[in-house]
């Protein structure tokens, strides 16, 4: 899967402890602290305040990904992929919107999604000294972790009541830094167009993570406020001219996870346990899904969307794994963290402060190992009704206490978005829910075995079928105001409830509750303490010359558009709809099916083939730092003008988790030119396009 020719790099953290300048084109940087002096060193340009402004309020955050408004009418553009979930939730067995695509000609046309919600980031506050104030002296691992959370959400309360935003924590360095982001949430969203998938994942699953690609990877939203279209003070312009290539590019996104700050141990133990673990859930489930829709069209419609998410994620995780099973990288990895123990162990305060730290987290690691599997397993087994009563019994359970007593996910921080994720409607399928609970029942009891308490507790010794199909015919917990009347009476309603969900969630939460206390107290406060000290003692040596882990927050990459040496040749910068067609002739065209159609192209492109430029680009790659999260985020030039949109980043990117490699690390986008010209040429869609160019 990956170059034989790639070149390894140094890792930010080996980069930040051999005291030198980190490439110019690598990080995922928050957008506080840029490195200006590098940017202004080999590109002549650094972007100032109002620059930085204006991107981060056009920036938007999905669900899973990212996206920006692009018109003065709150139009909204991300990824195919990213937004294929809510278009599959506004479509039905008649209207497969997924498939066949989608376009409203009018405002009045617009599909308002249900449950999805974009932020905008309106703040940042660093709050790293009143948290870590909030840890006293001599305190276990487990009362600092506590400590912290209590004072976390006691900030997070006031800054919500005091502004009306949305206030996330965010924990920057490995917890070396803790920040509170303020976001303006906006709920009326809805759907103005998505091209077909066919042309959107041109190419399936064997072009996914690879390049050349020829993806018209896109979709719109159009947020609305008190009912008429949203009037955003920033949005995105688009390119006139394009970007060509050597010229720089600059990523605005929401990076979801990297591990390169990990110790050598945690990264050891991901590829040794974790991700395994995790491949082997994902395949099972993939192959139970596949079997579900070969029932039918309409089975097939009902989980493509979850098919095609878990064929991403496997994918990806062998990516990630191939990276951890790089000799050479890792060696890097392990001579970096050697160079920075020998300089903790010569400063005496900071090997009081962190000189334990690396094998305290290696015994955390040992103690998670045999509740590795137990998490993964101990859950809602693959049932969305069984999901929806969890939350409604520990949300009875969750209220009656002071909100710093409480699970985090139902502190008074965060009660309302739980609430309304309860009462919003979902399509819901009972065939493909009694199926995939059963699967679920069945494959915990194999791997946890017949006697653990999670499997007796569910199964109550009845088979999986039986119990699952029980399950199903007899909850309500489907319809929106049947949840809605349980969160009303609370505790009293869910004591008297005889819904089989809720009754098999009452035995499940104690369960899930001790193997959770377990997990924070002897695991996740231990390696959360001990990664802060860490990065403590890295500040003190190095300063925050060094940008954090991707935690799901904006931050801005960057890097020229250029190609990249692989298979003993060069890829080009830019893919045209030249090449789209001649892949497409290649396999044989429609005709042939070739690989289930992977290469087939949707009619109306075929017949509008003759009234395409076959020179305009499709796609492009650049150097800028990415991973997944940065679905959907817009790419612009200096100028700030939109130039292209990230789809994807190519198959040699996936170590990126752990390292970065700027001789063939590539983000793909799609090019900003390549959309009007098959909005008006192939889709008719002439008043989008002018809204989109500002005609």
């Amino acid at each position: 899967m990956r170059s034989p020719f790639r070149t390894l790099a140094l890792t930010a953290l080996a980069v930040a402890l051999a005291g030198t300048t980190l490439r110019a084109d690598e990080g995922m940087w928050t957008f506080n602290n840029l490195p200006v002096k590098q940017l202004k060193a080999k590109y002549g340009w650094a972007p100032d305040q109002a620059w930085l402004d204006h991107l981060r309020l056009s920036a938007l955050r999905f669900p899973g990904g990212s996206g920006s408004f692009v018109s003065a009418d709150g139009l909204v553009l991300t990824n195919h992929h990213v937004g294929r979930g809510w278009i599959q939730r506004v479509s039905d067995k008649d209207h497969d919107y997924v498939t066949t695509g989608f376009y409203a000609p009018t405002q009045a046309q617009e599909i308002k999604v249900p449950g999805l919600e974009v932020l905008t980031l309106m703040a940042m506050d660093n709050v790293t000294d009143r948290v870590n104030k909030a840890v006293k002296p001599g305190m276990t691992d487990a009362a600092a972790l506590k400590a912290r959370e209590v004072e976390i959400e006691k900030i997070k309360q006031e800054m919500q009541e005091k502004t009306g935003l949305t206030c996330e924590y965010v924990s920057l360095y490995q917890g070396g830094q803790h920040w509170i982001y303020s976001y303006q949430k906006h709920t009326d969203v809805r759907l103005v167009f998505a091209p077909e998938q066919q042309i959107a994942f041109f190419g399936g699953d064997y072009d996914n993570f690879t390049y050349p690609r020829h993806d018209l990877d896109f979709s719109m939203f159009r947020v609305y406020e008190n009912g008429k279209p949203y009037h955003p003070k920033d949005y995105l312009h688009w390119t006139k001219a394009g970007v060509k290539a050597g010229e720089l590019a600059l990523v605005a996104g929401h990076p979801g996870r990297t591990s390169r700050q990990e110790t050598l141990a945690q990264m050891s133990f991901e590829g040794e346990y974790a991700i395994p673990m995790r491949l082997t859930l994902l395949e099972s489930m993939r192959k139970d899904l596949t079997e579900y829709a070969s029932r039918s069209a309409e089975a097939a419609r009902q989980v493509n969307t979850q098919i095609f998410g878990i064929e991403n994620s496997l994918k990806a995780l062998n990516g990630y794994r191939s990276g951890l099973s790089d000799k050479a990288a890792m060696a890097r990895i392990a001579a970096s963290e050697k160079a920075f123990k020998e300089k903790v162990a010569k400063d005496p305060k900071l090997t009081a402060e962190a000189g334990q730290s690396w094998a305290r987290i290696a015994k955390a690691l040992a103690v998670e190992k045999p509740l590795l599997k137990e998490a993964m397993y101990v859950g809602t087994a693959h049932s969305t009704l069984l999901g929806y009563a969890l939350t409604l019994v520990r949300l009875a359970e969750e209220e009656g206490k002071p909100s710093a007593k409480r699970l985090p996910e139902f502190s008074d921080a965060n009660l309302k978005a739980t609430r309304m994720r309860l009462a919003i409607p979902a399509p819901f399928y009972p065939e493909l829910e009694t199926f995939m609970f059963t699967r679920g029942l069945a494959e915990a009891r194999k791997a946890l075995g017949p006697q653990h308490p999670y499997v007796k507790a569910m199964l109550g010794g009845k088979s999986p079928e039986a119990v699952a199909q029980a399950a199903v015919e007899g909850s309500k917990l489907a319809d929106p105001a049947v949840r809605k009347a349980l969160m009303a009476g609370g505790l009293k309603a869910i004591d008297a409830s005889t819904d089989p969900m809720i009754l098999l969630a009452r035995k499940l939460d104690p369960i899930g509750r001790k193997l959770r206390k377990q997990m924070e107290d002897q695991v996740a406060s231990v390696i959360s303490d001990q990664a802060a000290r860490l990065a403590r003692a890295r500040f003190a040596l190095y300063g925050t010359s060094t940008y954090p882990d991707a935690t799901f927050t904006l931050r801005l990459a960057f890097g020229p558009v250029e190609g990249y040496p692989a298979n003993g040749t060069l890829m080009q910068p830019f893919t045209t709809f030249g090449g789209l067609f001649d892949r497409y002739d290649g396999w044989g065209g429609n005709a042939a099916k070739a690989h289930n159609g992977a290469w087939e192209l949707p009619q109306r492109w075929v017949d509008h083939r003759k009234d395409l430029d076959p020179s305009t680009p499709f796609d492009f790659v650049c150097s800028a730092d990415i991973i997944g999260g940065n679905s959907g985020s817009p790419v612009v030039d200096e100028k700030g003008d939109l130039v292209g949109l990230i789809f994807d980043g190519n198959i040699e990117s996936l170590p990126g988790n752990y390292f970065y490699d700027g001789t063939v690390n590539r983000a793909v986008a799609v090019d900003a030119l390549a959309i009007p010209e098959a909005l008006r040429k192939v889709y008719g869609a002439t008043a989008l396009a002018d809204e989109l160019t500002g005609k």
